[in-house]
C-alpha cells in the first residue's frame, strides 16, 4: 500500500522555506531542486499551503515565506492543507453481497480505519515544523 506523496512534499517545501528563506529566494524552482520534482508540482502544493494560510507566495521570482512560526505549524495542519478530505484508506466499492465478509467489510473495517486516521491526526497535531527543523539540524550534525 502506498499513501500520497503530497504531504511529504509539502513538509519538505515548508522546511526549505523555514531553513533557507532568509538566505535565498524560495521560488518554485529553488524548492523543486530540493524535492527533486517538477516546479509545477511545487507551485500546486504552494497554492494549497497558501489557501490554508501557511505560506505567502510572491508572484514571479519573489519566492514563498511562512505565514506562521515553525512552532505553530503542525503536521496535522500540513496534512489537512494538501490531502483530500476523504478516507485515508479506500475500501473496495463492490464486495460480494452474498459473502458474509464482503457484505460487512465496510462496516467492520471502516470504523477501525476511521479510528486509525483519528489517532494519526492526533499524533500529527503534536509534531511541529520546528521539531522537524531541529531533527534536520541533528541529522546534519551527525553527517559532519
Amino acid at each position: 500500500m502506498q499513501f500520497s506523496f503530497r504531504m511529504p512534499v509539502a513538509v519538505q517545501i515548508l522546511l526549505c522555506i523555514a531553513k533557507f528563506g532568509g538566505m535565498f529566494k524560495t521560488t518554485s524552482t529553488f524548492l523543486a531542486s530540493s524535492v527533486n520534482v517538477h516546479p509545477v508540482i511545487i507551485r500546486k502544493t504552494l497554492g494549497q499551503l497558501r489557501n490554508a494560510g501557511l505560506v505567502e507566495v510572491a508572484a514571479g521570482v519573489g519566492g514563498a515565506k511562512l505565514m506562521k512560526k515553525p512552532q505553530d505549524i503542525t503536521l496535522q495542519d500540513i496534512f489537512q492543507a494538501v490531502e483530500d478530505d476523504g478516507d485515508l484508506f479506500h475500501i473496495q466499492d463492490n464486495p460480494n453481497p452474498r459473502c458474509p465478509v464482503g457484505r460487512n467489510i465496510k462496516q467492520v473495517l471502516g470504523s477501525r480505519l476511521s479510528t486509525v486516521k483519528e489517532h494519526m491526526l492526533a499524533d500529527f497535531s503534536q509534531i511541529t515544523l520546528a521539531d522537524l527543523l531541529a531533527d534536520v539540524a541533528k541529522a546534519e550534525e551527525k553527517q559532519q
